[in-house]
């Protein structure tokens, strides 16, 4: 199984890179994982709506060219259905069974994923109705990726 985490901006403090790698390391020991950091755009002061979509839309653009077709895509987006850490372990079974070798998390950048690309995604999840900073929630995405293997493989996860 690989997963891969498609993101934009890089994490600039040393303690969110020491948990991500951290992470990174506990998931190893189940799949295959890799996160794809793609540069985010310039956000203007007081940028108008056609401003923010057009930004969104550069985003998603770069997204897309970072997704293989036959990859399962999964989009982190407040509109996406919230699960359960059981459930989203279940969903992670789940696609692996029906084939997927390979599931693309999407994180957009501060303003968000464009629609087109939640639309066009396999699915949307939503872990909160919460904002996170993005590079927060790439350490947050992590720790349940972990969690939802060792649920899977009926190990316990010592809190």
């Amino acid at each position: 199984m690989n997963i891969r985490i498609i993101c934009l901006g890089k994490i600039k403090e040393k303690y969110l890179h020491d948990g991500i790698e951290e992470y990174k390391k506990r998931i190893s020991k189940y799949a295959n994982i890799e996160i794809i950091e793609l540069s985010d755009e310039p956000i203007p002061d007081n940028a108008s709506q056609k401003e923010i979509d057009n930004i969104k839309k550069k985003e998603a653009d770069k997204i897309k060219n970072s997704i293989d077709s036959h990859d399962f895509v999964c989009s982190l987006d407040l509109s996406g259905k919230q699960l359960t850490s059981e459930e989203f372990a279940n969903k992670i079974n789940e696609i692996t069974l029906n084939g997927f070798s390979t599931i693309d998390f999407i994180i957009g950048g501060s303003l968000g994923i464009h629609k087109e690309l939640v639309t066009n995604s396999n699915m949307a999840i939503s872990f909160s109705k919460l904002t996170f900073p993005h590079q927060l929630f790439r350490m947050i995405l992590l720790e349940q990726i972990y969690r939802a293997f060792k649920i899977n493989n009926n190990e316990t996860y010592h809190k």
